[in-house]
């Protein structure tokens, strides 16, 4: 099979145009099949703010009410994502945007309830609102775009079937994608951010570790050497490779084929 890259990048990296240039330029010298999922979640909280809509972030998920759902999907399926589509454009990408309401091309379920312990130890239930969970992805659509010569942008914003808009992390869209296209391509997912990949030492830039697998995973999960918001995008990056993708790299965004490599085997 022909390879593709698909890259998901959020973050100060989507904030700061500079952070954002250096990210769009090393994508483009990927060369190949290309796909890129983008976040924008402090554009958001901005914008929001600035409209007088509060914002409330539980385990670093965001509580999406209808007033919230109109900002995201403004700022993720319009700003952000037309911004890239443009500064790509002036690179001689011919990308397209998306959400994945477009043609369909991602399904989602809205997120029930869930129960959890606060920091003062009391038991709450949250109620996320309008925000899915992947249910399906048509790798067959996004196939046909990328034959087409075309680059998909897509936007974390995902549709219900039934006529609704639904919130969805970045992240996990990154690997639903890039486990539907697996079926036709040999798949590489990057996960660009501000660091140079995963580090043992978050004081010291250099300390990447090259190589992590699952069994490595759980021992630097349980001696604290990860923790959290790295905790499930690995848990997103080990759940790809389980399901066919050839290999997830967490890495700096002017570096794409650097950093921590997730695969199945070979830790070190």
């Amino acid at each position: 099979m022909e390879p593709l890259t698909v890259v998901k990048v959020g973050g100060a990296v989507v904030e700061e145009p500079a952070a954002l240039d250096k990210l769009l330029h090393s994508f483009v010298r990927l060369g190949g099949r290309r796909l890129l999922v983008h976040g924008g979640g402090r554009r958001a909280t901005k914008l929001a703010r600035d409209l007088g809509i509060p914002t409330q972030m539980v385990g670093g998920r965001r509580v999406t009410d209808e007033r919230m759902l109109e900002v995201v999907t403004m700022t993720y399926g319009g700003l952000v994502n037309k911004n890239i589509v443009a500064r790509l454009g002036a690179l001689g990408v011919k990308a397209i945007g998306l959400t994945g309401a477009d043609a369909g091309i991602i399904l989602a379920d809205k997120r029930p309830p869930v129960t959890i312990t606060n920091a003062e130890g009391k038991v709450e239930t949250i109620d996320f609102g309008y925000v899915g969970d992947v249910r399906a992805v048509d790798g067959e659509a996004l196939r046909i775009l990328i034959e087409q010569g075309l680059t998909p942008v897509v936007a974390p914003v995902t549709c219900d079937g039934q006529g609704g808009l639904l919130n969805t992390n970045a992240d996990t869209i990154a690997a639903s994608v890039a486990v539907a296209l697996a079926k036709y391509y040999d798949v590489t997912l990057v996960y660009a951010f501000e660091k140079n990949g995963v580090l043992r030492d978050e004081t010291d830039a250099t300390s990447v570790i090259p190589v992590i697998t699952r069994a490595g995973f759980a021992r630097l999960a349980a001696d604290g050497t990860i923790s959290g918001g790295m905790l499930p995008k690995i848990e997103n990056a080990l759940a790809a490779v389980d399901n066919g993708v050839g290999e997830v790299r967490i890495t700096s965004a002017g570096n794409l084929s650097g950093g921590t490599a997730i695969r199945a085997s070979h830790s070190v």
